[in-house]
């Protein structure tokens, strides 16, 4: 799969062309996003992967085999970012999500260990008003038991504010679980 690095856009007047269609990718700091789009293009490290929470600060554009674009938003709700920068980033990625032409859908991540927190229930209120469609991928299944898992998954696709979501997607970047059920979402949404 060709996968390249397009550019990275601290403003909206650095957003590509919307000549392709685009999925965008957002999730809390930490949830395992960048993670997550590495093992989707079968990269190491096309996305930066950090253990310090909060360092995508900008929207950052990949080319997917010359058809479609991957767009990695800021990770929301880390506490250690100074509150410009937030404000600066919900700016950025409310003008992006409101304006993007060429978006088709947003697949919100979220970590079973942490299950749906406030900042998730904002963000999908927000894309369920504006009508976007969401993909949920609930993130780091193999940090637990089976039996613990499907409880979390249970627990999270019971949440009111997902509950009437049909796309959810349990997925571990360690063992590839739910990768070509991602990508076969992903192609529903792009043909929609």
């Amino acid at each position: 799969m060709d996968v390249s690095l397009l550019n990275s856009a601290f403003r909206a007047e650095q957003f590509p062309d919307p000549e392709r269609p685009e999925i965008a990718f957002a999730g809390k700091s930490n949830v395992g996003k960048s993670s997550l789009i590495n093992t989707l293009v079968n990269r190491r490290s096309i996305a930066r992967t950090s253990s310090q929470p909060g360092r995508t600060r900008s929207i950052n554009f990949y080319s997917v085999g010359g058809d479609i674009y991957l767009a990695d938003l800021p990770g929301y709700g880390y506490a250690g970012v100074p509150l410009h920068v937030k404000r600066k980033w919900k700016r950025l990625i409310e003008e992006y999500l409101k304006n993007r032409s060429s978006l088709k859908a947003v697949v919100v991540i979220i970590d079973i260990r942490r299950g749906v927190q406030e900042s998730d229930i904002d963000l999908i209120t927000w894309l369920k008003a504006i009508q976007i469609k969401i993909i949920i991928v609930i993130t780091k299944i193999d940090k637990l038991s089976k039996s613990e898992a499907n409880r979390q998954v249970n627990l999270i696709s019971d949440h009111p504010a997902v509950k009437n979501i049909d796309q959810f997607i349990k997925f571990s970047s360690k063992t590839r679980q739910g990768k070509e059920e991602l990508w076969a979402k992903i192609y529903e949404a792009l043909s929609d």
